[in-house]
């Protein structure tokens, strides 16, 4: 049985108000509402730092069913800015869990409510595009809450990445968990120095990077070209992260300063960011992509993946205009951009996230591939 909860309201920019229970922490937080189509992995979505500024919502009708533990973490702290669900699961059952989700969110400082009508909440947001809310369980007046709702900034124009992005070096050396069971994740060969940019790096991407036999040196986001290429490095990945990628001029002119350098891999932020080293743009999606279930078409091959995903901008395809950048993945949902490469040079992104955490392993390859354009680079 659930225990007594106090109340808390979901509000939204639209007049948008749900009534519902507080499972998290006490008190009022704000962001772009999203929702996320994952059947499970709520950890991993609360802790990747790509959701600054968002409050996700569940779309599986009950979460927290397997409780939480610190493996399956992909930053050292939750980042989302809040946190809707249906149903918060009352038992959590797992031989792997160390505690309930509640009192993760609770730990955390996450402002999460639970009996929302997470189907409404979806389709409102499908049909409106992305909408700024609030979640408070200390304001329970709706038009206070609607009014603090269209007081918050929107995404677009903001650049969040330098507040998740580590401000020191460091030497990743952590492996891949799933190195025991998919031999996607184990390589024969030598190793490489490589560089990654933190605008916001999931865990589980540095530790396939380990696990491929790259040595991992993360830098800050604001670093610049001297610093990347200080230690003479074999290639540079360009992360994932949060915020809108056109805000992010001294990314932009990092990219540009590495390209013809040395192999450069970027993935979802990093993939934007080069779109504008590129001499593109991007825009704004009208409610993104987040979930571990998009299906994505490779324009070599014609095989599709399903991907996970989380994003809420997109490279526009008036780039590959210019014949320098090929377009080789395409969502199957949209049609929008799902991957590139240089035709000259060595360098390569994709949207959407090989590493999963939470979902599909399809897309794994492309750190392999990566590595045979840097062992076709170093022979």
């Amino acid at each position: 049985m659930h225990r007594n909860r106090p109340p808390a309201l979901l509000a939204l920019e639209d007049g948008t108000v749900c009534r519902g229970s507080s499972i998290g922490a006490d008190g009022d937080t704000g962001g772009e509402v999203v929702f996320n189509t994952s059947l499970s992995g709520y950890q991993e979505i609360l802790t990747d730092p790509s959701y600054k500024g968002q409050i996700v919502t569940m779309t599986a009708t009950q979460i927290g069913n397997y409780g939480i533990n610190a493996a399956d973490a992909e930053a050292e702290k939750a980042w989302v800015e809040g946190f809707v669900v249906r149903e918060l699961s009352p038992v959590a059952s797992n031989f792997r869990s160390e505690e309930p989700l509640d009192d993760y969110l609770r730990r955390s400082g996450v402002v999460a409510i639970e009996g929302v009508d997470t189907r409404a909440v979806t389709r409102r947001v499908r049909e409106k595009g992305a909408l700024r809310g609030v979640i408070s369980t200390t304001e329970l007046r709706p038009d206070t809450l609607v009014d603090r709702a269209r007081a918050l900034p929107p995404m677009e124009g903001r650049d969040l990445v330098l507040e998740v992005t580590r401000r020191r070096e460091q030497r990743w050396t952590k492996k891949a968990l799933a190195k025991d069971f998919l031999p996607e994740a184990t390589f024969d060969g030598p190793t490489y120095e490589l560089v990654v940019v933190d605008y916001g790096a999931k865990w589980n991407i540095l530790r396939n990077l380990a696990s491929l036999g790259f040595k991992v040196r993360v830098v800050p986001a604001d670093s610049k070209p001297e610093r990347v290429l200080e230690s003479n490095p074999h290639g540079v990945f360009l992360s994932n992260g949060p915020g809108d990628p056109g805000a992010m001029k001294y990314a932009h002119e990092l990219a540009r300063g590495l390209l013809g350098r040395l192999p450069v891999l970027g993935i979802c932020l990093g993939h934007q960011i080069l779109g504008h080293a590129f001499g593109g743009k991007t825009f704004k999606l009208p409610f993104g992509h987040h979930g571990g279930n998009h299906p994505v078409q490779d324009l070599r091959n014609g095989k599709v993946e399903i991907t996970a995903q989380n994003h809420g901008f997109a490279v526009d395809p008036e780039l590959f205009g210019k014949g320098e950048v090929e377009w080789t993945h395409k969502n199957l949902n949209d049609g929008t951009v799902e991957g590139m490469r240089h035709r000259k040079l060595p360098v390569m992104s994709v949207q959407y996230h090989p590493e999963a955490a939470p979902g599909p392993h399809d897309s794994l390859y492309l750190f392999r591939e990566f590595r045979k354009v840097l062992d076709g680079a170093h022979r």
